[in-house]
């Protein structure tokens, strides 16, 4: 049990006690102490006893001892006493002043510091409460009781954090806009903003989002403000539907703008905070978690995963198309797939941009075997090109485009030979789509 933990009316009272102390009455006083203390301990009411008035036995006064009393006894002693009887008697007497004074000197200093360490923890705990105070004020807009304890109970939780308890930081500052450091000391609460500036600052920044062109927002900006808010709320331990948000919204924004690195960080945020239950867009970010399953071809993560899946979850539109997905490439329908590419809900299509090339090659591979030519907008339907120059630009960037029977009539009547193409899209296959690298993969 250590005195740190003590509140400060016992340590002012133990402060007092200790200064008390003679030569005469320290064992009995010292051991009392821990007995009262340790009861009080036992009992879990260090907080809730009223030390003021506790008033040890060892340190009341003893009864007046009269002279005649006093000279009676000293008639009474033997005769015969020898001088080191004499010298004990007189040492243990309470009338023989035998105090030593570098003992009361360090007892002295004992209490002194308990006082200081009582001073110490009284700035403390008002420091505390001056927090709590302005934590309030921040989330309901009514001000509570700033002290830290009353009677036995612990102060009052934010509902805001999971596993709220005093140490909880809370921030202070009123900045809505705050650029993202990597934290190498402890936090300060003044550079930490509060949950309801947190909140001001997430409209804020969507609202520039949308209308990234009137206010000139570039992504590296509204990315670097979306992890400084996010790191506020890691700090301050809050997690709740707010917090979900803010991380679905970032992991959309970083689709959008193809860093996949912030996505990925997101998604595994973001199925931590599913996991504990609060709610969210769990369907639309479980397919996106099959589709990034599909990207890596990572098929024995992305079976297990299925299968724990619910049946609201597999009924949701969004989970149905990804899980189309899966079924179309497993076939080998590469038509189907690229019809899902086209019709993908919320931000698939972004995903699926990074393996929907790599499906296509594979596809025009198969169609190679098969085909001795096909025109330009065969390919264009069964690939599902917006249009014809996007079908030749592909054809080229895979080091096909020169194999057209008649490379200089219209893009319309273009038509492939496909036998003689064959070597070639094996090769540029194996080239850039043998590895897959995963930015940001978890």
């Amino acid at each position: 049990m250590s005195s740190e933990s003590w509140p400060p009316q016992l340590k002012e009272w133990v402060a007092k006690c200790l200064g008390q102390i003679t030569d005469a009455n320290r064992v009995d006083v010292q051991s009392e102490l821990k007995q009262v203390i340790g009861e009080a301990f036992s009992a879990h009411t260090l907080w809730t006893t009223d030390w003021a008035g506790v008033q040890l036995k060892s340190l009341l006064p003893k009864p007046a001892i009269t002279f005649n009393n006093l000279k009676r006894k000293s008639f009474d002693a033997p005769n015969n006493t020898n001088k080191k009887a004499k010298k004990l008697a007189g040492k243990n007497s309470p009338y023989t002043s035998t105090t030593d004074y570098g003992d009361q000197l360090a007892l002295n200093k004992r209490a002194e510091r308990f006082q200081r360490e009582h001073e110490l923890e009284k700035t403390k705990h008002l420091r505390i409460g001056h927090q709590n105070a302005n934590r309030s004020l921040n989330n309901s807009g009514t001000t509570r009781s700033s002290s830290v304890y009353s009677g036995n109970d612990e102060p009052e939780g934010d509902p805001n954090v999971i596993g709220w308890d005093r140490y909880t930081i809370v921030g202070t500052s009123q900045e809505l806009f705050k650029d993202y450091l990597r934290l190498t000391s402890e936090p300060k609460p003044e550079t930490i903003r509060p949950y309801a500036v947190l909140q001001r600052t997430l409209t804020e920044l969507k609202m520039r989002w949308k209308k990234k062109e009137e206010f000139a927002t570039s992504y590296n900006w509204i990315c670097n403000q979306l992890k400084s808010l996010r790191q506020d709320l890691t700090v301050q331990r809050i997690k709740n539907e707010f917090t979900v948000q803010v991380y679905e919204i970032h992991a959309r924004i970083a689709l959008e703008s193809n860093d996949m690195v912030e996505y990925n960080q997101c998604q595994a945020t973001l199925k931590t905070l599913y996991d504990l239950g609060i709610p969210g867009k769990v369907e639309e970010f479980t397919a996106y978690r099959i589709l990034m399953f599909l990207h890596g071809r990572n098929r024995s993560e992305l079976n297990l995963y299925v299968g724990q899946l619910t049946h609201h979850q597999k009924a949701d539109p969004a989970v149905v198309h990804a899980l189309e997905v899966q079924r179309a490439l497993a076939m080998g329908n590469y038509h189907k797939l690229c019809q899902l590419y086209m019709t993908a809900p919320f931000m698939g299509p972004y995903i699926m941009d990074h393996f929907i090339d790599r499906e296509r090659v594979k596809g025009l591979m198969v169609m190679a075997k098969a085909y001795r030519t096909a025109p330009l907008p065969f390919l264009q339907r069964t690939f599902g090109f917006d249009t014809l120059e996007d079908a030749r630009t592909f054809l080229i960037d895979h080091k096909v485009g020169a194999f057209f029977t008649n490379p200089n009539s219209p893009d319309s009547e273009k038509i492939l030979d496909c036998k003689a193409m064959s070597s070639e899209l094996t090769k540029a296959f194996e080239e850039r789509y043998r590895k897959i690298a995963i930015r940001g993969a978890i």
